[in-house]
């Protein structure tokens, strides 16, 4: 399966990317903030929801993946320990809500009622694979209420 690379900008294609990135597991060590560039950098190991798609359904997958994000500022965190860099998070979903078009905020939910989020002068993202897949017997499933 080829590598994942998409970019965003606007709220239809970060829809897109928020399904792929669903269910990715990273550590709290792996979230980067370059505030010089205002750039944000999430590293995660995503579970490739794109080869459920396209192969058999026993072929589950991650792959090491970076979602970024440009022109970003005002972070605030909620529920997440910054100071467990080891902490393991799992990342839900990626939303927008917009303030001054087509400035908004990006929040990064993640399960336990985590949240990043940050403002953001206009969606600028990209995810990209980083590297091979491996293996996994674990295919997350949600509850439905």
């Amino acid at each position: 399966m080829p590598q994942l690379k998409l970019a965003a900008l606007d709220e239809e294609d970060l829809a897109v990317i928020s399904a792929q990135v669903q269910d990715a597991v990273l550590k709290v060590g792996d979230i980067r903030y370059y505030p010089r560039d205002r750039h944000l950098v999430v590293a995660m190991n995503r579970f490739a929801w794109d080869k459920e798609e396209k192969g058999p359904r026993d072929a589950k997958e991650r792959r090491r993946a970076a979602l970024s994000f440009a022109r970003a500022g005002e972070l605030k965190a909620q529920n997440i320990r910054q100071d467990a860099k080891d902490a393991v998070l799992s990342l839900l979903a990626v939303s927008f809500t917009a303030t001054t078009a087509p400035a908004g905020r990006i929040d990064l939910l993640f399960a336990g009622g985590g949240t990043l989020s940050f403002s953001v002068e206009c969606i600028e993202a990209q995810l990209a694979d980083l590297g091979a897949a491996w293996a996994t017997d674990h295919q997350p499933s949600h509850q439905l209420d």
